[in-house]
């Protein structure tokens, strides 16, 4: 997609948004401190990746919030906007500043694991105020699970979203 078009930029970052929010509500394994594990990191990963930084953090934010909100989850919400949208973040610059250096997927796969370890920091610091610090270590290993599937999974669909052209709008 071309850079420029705000249109365009907004309605594909609420298609991400959608997608994420899909892909978290859709599976959803109950961790054990009073959380979920799902599939959500994956399409985060996705909208740091293809998204400008802005529409990346702001789909990837919106989208997991809200799965978290139809979820049952609100306490959870306004940590997982800012989480997610750290992740996606991460995901945008450290593939930009990889990329100059490495080819495509060993960017992505070490950009997608320093969001990951985003995601598993911050939850583990909210939790950790929530519950208790060493209550909340128990969803380490669960969140680290959940990191890897998300970037084993976001890995291979981005090669199939460049493919129908959805590959950079940041503008």
């Amino acid at each position: 997609m071309k850079t420029g078009n705000t249109t365009q930029k907004t309605v594909l970052a609420a298609l991400m948004a959608a997608l994420i929010c899909v892909a978290t509500f859709a599976v959803r394994i109950p961790s054990p401190l009073k959380g979920y594990l799902n599939l959500g990191d994956c399409a985060v990963l996705l909208a740091g990746w293809l998204l400008s930084p802005v529409y990346g953090f702001l789909a990837a934010g919106l989208g997991s919030a809200l799965a978290d909100l139809l979820s049952g989850y609100a306490v959870y919400a306004p940590a997982t906007f800012a989480v997610k949208g750290a992740m996606a973040l991460v995901a945008f610059f450290g593939f930009r500043l990889l990329n100059k250096k490495l080819s495509g997927l060993p960017s992505r796969i070490i950009s997608g694991l320093i969001a990951e370890a985003v995601m598993i920091f911050g939850y583990y610091v909210f939790e950790g105020f929530l519950y208790g610090f060493g209550a909340a270590a128990v969803n380490i290993p669960a969140n680290g699970v959940q990191g890897a599937a998300g970037l084993i999974l976001g890995c291979a669909l981005v090669k199939a979203f460049e493919k129908i052209k959805l590959n950079r709008s940041n503008g």
